[in-house]
């Protein structure tokens, strides 16, 4: 469901002087749009070497990658929503739920259990879990997908909350810290993960059933339905697949902080939306996908990442995101073919 933004039908057509040597200039617009992200990237990454040659270091790749790592798995799940025509604003609240379950489940300092690497599946499971229940909500009482997933996310920040009593749980078991702190080619484990989540989702998207249908549902809910698609199911489906990223998330957030409360997650839903939009996954659903999401993480990540080197301070890092998610839906979205319903 396009909650915000739908296509329409009767789509005037373009003037005669609004063409460019025979083709209409919407036309040309459009085919140049995709490209856009990685021009901004590319400028960008330019412009902050201009200005802090540090930038092009090994040790500011590291950092890139690390600080990428989580927004990245995230966002991989937000893409799915997003091409549906439907948003997820769970997902923080998702991830501390998963993060709290392994910081109980390993060795930590506030209870006995100790149950190592074989912890793991048990936050990927729950966030699984939830991700059906947020679908579910939203399909079968029919609840516009933006206030559906906000009541998940808060109720699952409000469970974290009570299971910790408000305190915070603070890992003993290097193992789970390894996954942040060890590094295979010098890369850290946790960069590699992403990597991993990147290539299940990519091919989830290219060769399942699911990730085409996804596409098809974004362009168009009654399509989809003459067509036969399980609507329904579908969408359950791709909000499950979301809990999914959102628990290997939480994961990562347990290893990278060492520790495990209720708002681990705090401030990642801003910027997993920022980056999915900015690579040029579109609000109204449909168009866009797992390789537009790498760049958008890739460009949110160095811009803050640049603002740092630069000595911008952090109130008005959060003003320039701000600022970017309007220019990256004005950029992607193309306004002769859409109209504004409640």
């Amino acid at each position: 469901m396009n909650d915000a933004i739908a296509t329409g039908a009767g789509a005037a057509t373009a003037p005669a002087s609004g063409r460019v040597h025979g083709k209409p200039r919407g036309m040309r617009l459009g085919r140049l749009r995709p490209f856009v992200p990685v021009a901004v990237l590319l400028l960008l990454c330019i412009g902050i070497t201009l200005i802090a040659p540090n930038f092009l270091t090994r040790g500011n790749f590291v950092r890139l990658g690390i600080s990428a790592a989580i927004p990245m798995v995230l966002a991989c799940g937000m893409t799915f929503v997003i091409l549906l025509g439907s948003i997820d604003l769970s997902t923080e609240g998702i991830v501390a739920v998963s993060a709290v379950a392994l910081s109980l489940l390993v060795k930590n300092l506030v209870n006995d259990d100790d149950f190592g690497l074989w912890a793991l599946p048990a936050p990927i499971l729950l966030g699984a879990a939830l991700g059906c229940v947020n679908g579910a909500v939203h399909v079968r009482l029919r609840i516009p997908s933006m206030i559906a997933s906000l009541g998940v996310g808060f109720a699952c920040i409000g469970i974290a909350t009570v299971v910790l009593g408000g305190i915070t749980v603070r890992i003993a078991d290097p193992l789970i810290r390894d996954i942040a702190l060890t590094r295979v080619l010098g890369i850290p484990l946790s960069v590699w993960t992403a990597l991993g989540c990147i290539l299940i989702a990519w091919l989830i998207q290219t060769y399942t059933r699911l990730g085409r249908w996804a596409y098809v549902l974004g362009g168009g809910e009654d399509i989809a339905k003459l067509s036969g698609i399980p609507v329904g199911r579908v969408r359950v489906a791709v909000y499950t697949l979301a809990g999914f990223f959102y628990g290997v998330g939480g994961i990562l957030c347990v290893a990278q902080f060492g520790q495990s409360q209720a708002l681990i997650a705090q401030g990642y839903l801003f910027s997993v939306i920022t980056a999915v939009v900015v690579g040029g996954t579109a609000l109204t659903g449909g168009e866009g996908g797992i390789l537009n999401t790498i760049v958008g993480v890739l460009l949110v990540t160095v811009l803050g990442n640049g603002m740092i080197l630069v000595g911008v301070p952090p109130y008005a890092q959060v003003g320039v995101q701000g600022a970017l998610i309007i220019v990256a839906v004005a950029l992607s979205t193309d306004r002769s073919r859409v109209r504004m319903v409640k």
